[in-house]
């Protein structure tokens, strides 16, 4: 029975004089969002609110499926919309919508009218209170809880009347592209993914960078990684992955530098191409998915060893999860299955018996002059040589 759809917001709406910007880019987002979804639909914005109309044949759980997946969104409700046709009417379609949409009747209930059209006969008050009468003598078993019913059944006078009590949980957040854009340092593990998805929930629009090591590495990690951008690009939007071959430059740092300090090296060579990367696309800072003391290169005094090299600020969304709040949000953003998959990841081939977990930034510094002959021009390589692969 529903066709439109009534999508609410949150923080949007402290956006000042600059919250028509901010409504303008999820209006385009959620017209992202129901593109891909079968049938035609309109999506516009009225006096605060945003209305998707379907305006022919649909799959519901199809849309909300993609309501749901739109950084911005808090709440969709599924709406029956009204013609202004006089006040005894429109108790009629309330009591009828009830009984079209709540098949057990035994509830409490409290109505929230709201006017936006002042010249409407009758105040909020007088409508909350002539509507409740109706319903409780169309269904003489429900009952009046204004504190804490079970159903709250919201009348709004528009320019044309909404009525709705069903309302659908959104991801809330910011839309995306409205908090600038960022770099992700992309691996297959259960972490990144989670972290771009947090950063994105900020606004935030994505690129992303993920470090490929053939032979050490199969096609199978590779693509493994490509998968995980694109489940993730269900709530991001387009991303684009650079792939770069990272095999010559890990070989150069196991041969040339001290082996305990292997992770700590490559991570910040990862870092320091991610960074050039970054700067050419125009992105603010660089996300990656650590998490204090979760592994060696993790610690603190790790953690400041790889911003040692970084002029751009490292967004770590993570840094205080455990793992096993890292799982949950995987499983709920549906990477999680895709994560586990045991194909090696680029990090694990050369990693020390025992790896140092409290670097000194002058040592790491002084034992990565060993790679002085020949890193600028590998470096330089891999950026050249990288492959792009754009992720809708």
């Amino acid at each position: 029975m529903f066709r439109t759809f009534l999508l609410k917001y949150g923080e949007i709406f402290l956006k000042g004089k600059n919250r028509y910007m901010f409504e303008d880019a999820l209006v385009e987002q959620v017209k992202r969002a129901v593109a891909k979804c079968d049938g035609e639909f309109k999506v516009h914005k009225s006096l605060s609110r945003i209305y998707v109309e379907a305006l022919g044949d649909f799959d519901y759980d199809e849309l909300i499926d993609a309501l749901s997946s739109v950084f911005g969104v808090t709440a969709i409700c599924p709406v029956l919309v009204l013609e202004d046709l006089g006040f005894e009417q429109l108790k009629e379609d309330v009591v009828k919508y009830i009984a079209d949409v709540h098949e057990e009747k035994n509830f409490t209930f409290k109505v929230h009218s709201k006017r936006a059209r002042k010249n409407y006969p009758l105040n909020s008050m007088e409508m909350n209170c002539e509507i409740g009468g109706a319903i409780l003598d169309a269904y003489p078993e429900t009952r009046v809880d204004v504190h804490k019913p079970d159903i709250l059944f919201y009348v709004e006078i528009r320019e044309r009347i909404y009525v709705y009590s069903i309302i659908i949980p959104g991801l809330g957040g910011m839309p995306v592209g409205t908090g600038g854009k960022a770099m992700l340092l992309l691996s297959g593990g259960l972490d990144s993914p989670v972290a771009g998805y947090m950063v994105s929930k900020r606004g935030v629009k994505l690129e992303a960078t993920y470090f490929h090591a053939p032979p050490y590495t199969s096609e199978r990690a590779r693509q493994k990684v490509v998968d995980l951008a694109q489940l993730i690009s269900k709530y991001t939007g387009p991303i684009k992955l650079h792939v770069i071959n990272f095999t010559e430059i890990q070989k150069a740092i196991y041969e040339l530098c001290p082996h305990d300090e292997l992770t700590i090296i490559m991570r910040r060579y990862m870092m320091r191409i991610a960074e050039t990367i970054a700067l050419e696309n125009n992105c603010l800072g660089l996300i990656t998915g650590e998490s204090i003391g979760q592994v060696a290169s993790q610690t603190m005094q790790s953690l400041n060893a790889t911003n040692a090299v970084c002029t751009l600020p490292v967004y770590r969304p993570l840094i205080a999860f455990d793992k096993q709040d890292i799982v949950a949000i995987a499983e709920k953003i549906n990477t999680y299955e895709t994560s586990i998959l045991p194909y090696e990841d680029c990090c694990t081939i050369f990693v020390a018996e025992h790896p140092v977990t409290k670097p000194n930034v002058n040592v790491i510094a002084k034992h990565e002059e060993n790679l002085a002959d020949c890193i600028d021009d590998m470096v330089k390589r891999a950026l050249e040589e990288r492959e792009i692969v754009e992720i809708e």
